[in-house]
């Protein structure tokens, strides 16, 4: 008698063992379903890179942009969102410099807040 209770015991606690990770990997699908949801509606570039990456890979960008002096350009990165800061020689080059930074896997939208160098700016 004694065997068929531990028996019965060691089946129970296997069906509960198997019954919690069941739960447990629903409760995962169901928490993972919503974020990939949204990603899918808001497109490609919706992205969870870290504002680092998101940095290093704009400034690798800029650095790729043939005729855009990116010298004095500064970038930063919040969720998404790249700010670019600074100055260029040429008033054609702040739109090459948004281009840049908006072509990166993961920016959602660029804040371009690039002004002209003037030869004043330049210094003596």
């Amino acid at each position: 008698m004694k065997t068929n209770h531990k028996s019965q015991i060691g089946r129970t606690l296997i069906s509960i063992a198997i019954a919690a990770c069941a739960a447990n990997a629903h409760a995962q699908t169901a928490a993972s379903a919503p974020g990939e949801a949204s990603a899918q509606e808001s497109g490609p570039a919706q992205s969870s890179r870290s504002d680092s990456a998101l940095v290093r890979d704009v400034r690798r960008a800029l650095t790729r942009t043939t005729g855009l002096n990116f010298a004095a350009i500064h970038v930063t990165a919040r969720h998404g969102v790249v700010s670019l800061t600074g100055s260029v020689p040429h008033q054609s080059q702040i739109a090459r410099a948004g281009d840049a930074a908006a072509s990166v896997r993961g920016v959602t939208s660029v804040s371009n807040h690039l002004t002209v160098r003037t030869a004043r700016d330049s210094g003596p």
